[in-house]
């Protein structure tokens, strides 16, 4: 198993699970980070080292993921979407960003949802949970390649996966995959299989699309119009910034950011920008 370049803590909550998490800097605003499909707390690296000085950042593992316990869960968005909320009700978090990648960002969206009151503001990053999927589309995702390549555990098929998920891949991108693919590897591959079937299903049978009118929290969205996994492609004929722009306008006063040249791990590619463009909307500009 790996070490995170952080002190991890963990915390046991009421639903039985177990959540390994990185908790850095103080300040009254508390930023929740909360990952993307079958990744884990460390993807947030970029920002967490940059934000630290101004805020409380701390970044989950969600359950089944990173170092977060690996038990036999009903996992899907309810599940992640308890998870994350008793885990703000166990650290009595106040003053609360929530903030999520990609998988991470559709379970934020739920979670303010499911619990209103949780968090004051919420930024998501290249956020799934903005398209809506008819009975044909989901048909047609679980029988392709990329369904297999997801619930495989090959380390190529875990490549080729955080690959497309840059622009341009960056050469230290290859510690990330080095650390999930050893994750991986020590624990068990039914475990890891169930954890990703339950995310996918989540990601096309709970969507919030039409929700989101009903969302509370000044939100600021960040994508990279060159992100390759969402919308879509096998599924969805449109561009990034178009399906971006007409979900945003669903969701009261919500502020969107396109990057260039960038792709679906924005938080990574364009740290800079997105880091510079979350404290402005933190504190109370327009992003």
């Amino acid at each position: 198993m790996i070490t995170y370049p952080y002190k991890t803590q963990q915390v046991a909550l009421p639903n039985n699970v177990t959540i390994s998490y990185i908790d850095e800097g103080s300040a009254e605003k508390t930023l929740l980070f909360i990952h993307g499909l079958a990744n884990y707390a460390l993807c947030w690296r970029k920002n967490i080292d940059y934000l630290r000085q101004f805020y409380r950042c701390i970044a989950i593992d969600l359950p089944g993921n990173g170092l977060s316990d690996r038990n036999e869960h009903k996992f899907g968005m309810p599940f992640f979407s308890d998870s994350v909320y008793n885990f703000i009700e166990a650290l009595g978090l106040k003053n609360l960003c929530i903030v999520g990648h990609s998988l991470g960002g559709q379970v934020a969206m739920t979670t303010v949802l499911n619990h209103p009151e949780c968090a004051q503001t919420m930024i998501l990053c290249a956020p799934a949970g903005f398209e809506r999927f008819s009975a044909l589309d989901k048909s047609l995702y679980y029988g392709t390649l990329q369904f297999l390549d997801f619930l495989s555990s090959d380390e190529l098929a875990l490549r080729k996966t955080i690959e497309r998920s840059f622009y341009r891949f960056p050469a230290q991108a290859e510690g990330m995959i080095t650390e999930l693919s050893t994750i991986v590897k020590a624990n068990k591959a039914q475990y890891y299989r169930k954890m990703l079937e339950g995310c996918i299903r989540g990601l096309l049978e709970d969507v919030v699309y039409d929700k989101l009118h009903l969302i509370k929290q000044p939100t600021l969205v960040q994508f990279g119009k060159r992100d390759e996994l969402i919308p879509n492609k096998l599924l969805h004929h449109t561009t990034t910034e178009k399906l971006a722009t007409e979900a945003v306008k669903e969701i009261p006063g919500a502020i969107l950011k396109m990057y260039a040249d960038c792709g679906h791990f924005v938080q990574w590619e364009k740290a800079d920008e997105v880091n510079r463009d979350m404290i402005m909307f933190l504190e109370g500009g327009k992003g």
